[in-house]
């Protein structure tokens, strides 16, 4: 099973973080499938990667979409991993698929979000009862990531 690392968003919104975690993930070579629960979040998520910096592009579709297995980031509802990624990024609470092929899992949650924060939990829990290697990460006053014990 492949590391599977949960973002605890307090600071700054999906939106604002998911651009860098996914330059992150395209600077190591490997691609990236998002998963969300509405086509509404996916549309925002789409918005947000199309215009979050003038200075740079993070190539993006959204599944369904013709060219859609080629890539590196895909947006969708299904959990349908066309794209062939190494990471699996959870932005809703949606079933979580079997990701051991993958080297990757994110789990990114808004802890404003109740439904979302309690989701996150029962993941954490029922992925640590499967002998997963999970970190935790969580934003401080700063707004940077700092990895928590």
């Amino acid at each position: 099973m492949p590391d599977i690392w949960f973002y605890h968003l307090e600071k700054t919104p999906l939106p604002q973080v998911l651009p860098d975690l996914l330059e992150k993930v395209v600077q190591k070579g490997w691609r990236a499938y998002v998963h969300g629960h509405d086509d509404d979040k996916i549309d925002v998520l789409n918005s947000q990667l199309w215009s979050y910096n003038s200075a740079s592009f993070l190539a993006h579709d959204r599944e369904g979409d013709e060219l859609a297995s080629r890539q590196p980031v895909l947006l969708g509802t299904s959990g349908d991993m066309v794209n062939s990624p190494e990471v699996y990024v959870s932005v809703a609470p949606v079933d979580f698929p079997d990701i051991s092929g993958l080297q990757r899992g994110l789990v990114v949650f808004e802890g404003a979000d109740d439904e979302h924060l309690g989701w996150a939990r029962q993941q954490w829990k029922r992925l640590k009862g499967e002998g997963a290697d999970l970190a935790y990460w969580k934003q401080n006053t700063q707004g940077r990531w700092e990895k928590m014990q």
